[in-house]
C-alpha cells in the first residue's frame, strides 16, 4: 500500500499513523509517476484535484484550465490528498468511508 501526499499535511499524517505498514510518498519531494497519476485518474476523475487548496485558489485561468493530468504533473501539491494506492485501488481523502473501506 502507498500513500501520496506531503509530509506536512495533518489529514496526510494522520492516515500514515493509522497505515503504519503504508509506503509514504511525498508529491512534492518525490513526485508521482505519470502511471499511476493516469490510473487514480482513470477511477477518480477530476475529484483528484483539489479546487478548495491555497495552490489551486492562486493559479491563473489558464493554468486551471489545463488537463488534470497535465496540471499534476506540473503542480503535484494541488492534488486531493492523500491518495491511497492499495493494489490498484485507488482511495482518496482520509473521510470515515475511507478509513471503513480500508477496515479501520
Amino acid at each position: 500500500m502507498k500513500i501520496y501526499g506531503l509530509k506536512n499535511c495533518d489529514t496526510c499524517r494522520k492516515a500514515i499513523k493509522a497505515l503504519p505498514e503504508a509506503e509514504f510518498v511525498d508529491v512534492r519531494a518525490d513526485g508521482i509517476s505519470p502511471e499511476v497519476l493516469a490510473q487514480a485518474y482513470e477511477v477518480l476523475g477530476d475529484a483528484l484535484v483539489n479546487t478548495r487548496s491555497t495552490t489551486w485558489r492562486g493559479m491563473d485561468e489558464a493554468t486551471r484550465a489545463m488537463p488534470v493530468l497535465d496540471l499534476l504533473a506540473q503542480e503535484p501539491t494541488v492534488m486531493k490528498r492523500p491518495l491511497i494506492d492499495r493494489d490498484g485501488e485507488f482511495l482518496l481523502g482520509w473521510t470515515p468511508k475511507v478509513q471503513a473501506a480500508l477496515g479501520l
